[in-house]
């Protein structure tokens, strides 16, 4: 009897043995993989891709002051496609922060890429040379391309996200910026089911993704 109780007792620590040893084993894996998640997106120290006050992002606009006064500069956060954790600015009307502050924190927790956000006083007031650096932004007092209209973009209340990913497509089929290309797999690319998309539609904004004659991916606008 005492023989069997000895043999039984050292199958209990066998097994308990091989019972922690799998279990560390399974919880060491688990703490791998996360380390190696949390290393494609290198959020120890942000990158700062702007830096101005609001009266350098206004520089040289011919905004009269009535739109100017209602104007706010706005810091964001977002992962770029360099994977790691960027801080940009966006001029825009007074009244939308609370929607775009609530898009960028969807982009941020999707870990959605944004190319980069900077004024648009960076680039001179090009909307085009903007759009060709695949630059998201938001006030620039113009008017719409090829009409005397003034854009929602000169009144701050309209928004173009990575414009390389999301170009605008004209009525003759013509892609601006040159050389981009939609296309609803690539990331950085907005669809009509993308979480961004469908919040802004629920808070009343337009996407110019769902215009008919023409398209343009990259632009959301408020009435």
């Amino acid at each position: 009897m005492k023989k069997k109780s000895i043999t039984t007792n050292i199958k209990k620590i066998l097994i308990l043995t091989i019972t922690i040893f799998l279990s560390q084993s399974y919880n060491n894996l688990l703490v791998s993989q996360k380390i190696s998640n949390n290393n494609n997106y290198k959020n120890d120290k942000i990158i700062i891709d702007s830096d101005y006050t609001l009266q350098e992002a206004l520089m040289g606009s011919t905004a009269p002051d009535s739109i100017i006064k209602n104007l706010v500069l706005l810091n964001v956060e977002y992962y770029s496609f360099d994977k790691k954790l960027h801080r940009g600015q966006l001029v825009l009307h007074k009244e939308l922060v609370d929607d775009v502050l609530y898009i960028f924190n969807i982009s941020k927790k999707n870990k959605f890429p944004i190319s980069k956000v900077i004024p648009i006083v960076r680039y001179n007031w090009s909307d085009s040379a903007s759009m060709l650096d695949n630059n998201t932004s938001a006030f620039n007092y113009r008017k719409v391309a090829g009409s005397n209209k003034l854009s929602k973009h000169a009144l701050g209340k309209a928004i173009d996200i990575n414009p390389m990913q999301n170009p605008y497509r004209g009525r003759t089929g013509k892609i601006s910026p040159k050389n981009a290309k939609y296309n609803i797999h690539a990331e950085g690319t907005l669809t009509a089911t993308h979480p961004i998309v469908l919040e802004l539609l629920k808070r009343k904004w337009t996407w110019g993704g769902n215009w008919k004659s023409i398209k343009d991916w990259q632009h959301f606008e408020f009435p």
